[in-house]
C-alpha cells in the first residue's frame, strides 16, 4: 500500500473579505491559487466582535459550490432563491452556486468566538449552469466517530469506520473530517487514488509520516491509497479530498468558469438581474 507525503506546506496568510471579516487564507493566494478541484479555503476565526461582525452581505456566485463548516459561533445564511438557515457549532452547508445565485452569510452573535472554514469547489464544465442548490445539516446530523486511542472524527463527507457523512450527490466524491487527536493519537484512512488531498491545521500541529506539519498550515499531499496521521499535543485538522477535473479556469472574482468569454457572460447576467 503506498502512502500519502507531504508535496507542499503553505503557511495560510491573513487577509480579509465580505464586508471586512478577518481570516487566513491558503488556497486562493500566489503560492497555491488553485488545487483542482479546490479553488479558495480560508479559516475564519477569532474572539473579537470587530474582526467578524460585518459579515458577508449580499454577493453573487457562478460556476462552483461553497462549503461553510462552522466550529465556533453561528451564522445565518439567506439566498435569492428563498432559502435561510443558521449555521451553529458543528453544522455544515455545501451551497452549490451553478448558474448563479446571490447569497448572504451574517453572525447571530454581538460577542464571543467566531470559527469556522469556507471552501470553494469546482464544478465540472458540464454542470456550471446546473440549477442551483443546497444541502444544509445541522450538527446533530454530523456523525461523530470515535476510533481507539483518543480520536474523534467528524463525518462531514466520506466514511469512517463504517459510518457515512451526510453530503451526497457532488461531482467531485469528495471526502472531509474534522480530526481531534488526544496527544500521541494516531489515525490512517484510505483515499482514492487520483483524488487531491489536502490537511489544514488549526490547533496544535499534526504529524504526515516523520514530517510535521505547523499550525496555521496547510499541506498537500502526494497521490497514494493511504495517509497516516498523528499529533503529539493534542492537534486538531480537517482532511479534505475530491476528485480533480483537469479543465480550464477562468475566475473572476466570485465567478469561476472554464473561459474568458463565459466569465463575461455571468458579469452581464449579474448586472442584467439574471441571477435567481
Amino acid at each position: 500500500m503506498t502512502h500519502r507525503t507531504i508535496k507542499q506546506a503553505i503557511v495560510a496568510r491573513p487577509t480579509s473579505d465580505g464586508a471586512g471579516v478577518c481570516l487566513k487564507r491558503s488556497i486562493g493566494t500566489d503560492m497555491l491559487s488553485e488545487l483542482d478541484p479546490f479553488l479558495l479555503l480560508d479559516n475564519f476565526g477569532t474572539k473579537n466582535p470587530d474582526d467578524y461582525i460585518a459579515g458577508f452581505p449580499d454577493h453573487p456566485h457562478r460556476g462552483f459550490e461553497t462549503v461553510t463548516y462552522m466550529i465556533q459561533g453561528v451564522m445565518r445564511h439567506k439566498d435569492s432563491s428563498g432559502a435561510e438557515g443558521l449555521l451553529r457549532p458543528g453544522g455544515v452547508q455545501w451551497m452549490t452556486a451553478g448558474r448563479g445565485i446571490i447569497h448572504s452569510e451574517m453572525p447571530e452573535q454581538m460577542e464571543g468566538e467566531m470559527n469556522g472554514f469556507q471552501l470553494w469547489v469546482n464544478l465540472p464544465a458540464a454542470e456550471k449552469m446546473c440549477v442551483p442548490r443546497y444541502q444544509n445539516f445541522e450538527p446533530d446530523e454530523v456523525p461523530l466517530v470515535k476510533p481507539a486511542g483518543g480520536l474523534e472524527v467528524r463525518v462531514i463527507a466520506g466514511e469512517v469506520g463504517g459510518i457515512l457523512g451526510p453530503v451526497s450527490g457532488i461531482a467531485i466524491e469528495p471526502i472531509y473530517l474534522d480530526i481531534s487527536f488526544a496527544p500521541g493519537a494516531t489515525f490512517s484512512i484510505n483515499l482514492p487514488l487520483g483524488h487531491t488531498a489536502f490537511i489544514y491545521v488549526f490547533q496544535g500541529q499534526a504529524m504526515i509520516s516523520n514530517d510535521k506539519v505547523e499550525l496555521d498550515h496547510l499541506a498537500v499531499l502526494s497521490d497514494g491509497e493511504q495517509v497516516r496521521m498523528s499529533s503529539a499535543d493534542g492537534g486538531r485538522v480537517i482532511l479534505v479530498a475530491g476528485k480533480p477535473f483537469g479543465e480550464p479556469i477562468a475566475r473572476y472574482g466570485p465567478f469561476v468558469m472554464n473561459t474568458t468569454d463565459e466569465i463575461h457572460q455571468a458579469i452581464r447576467d449579474y448586472q442584467q438581474g439574471n441571477f435567481i
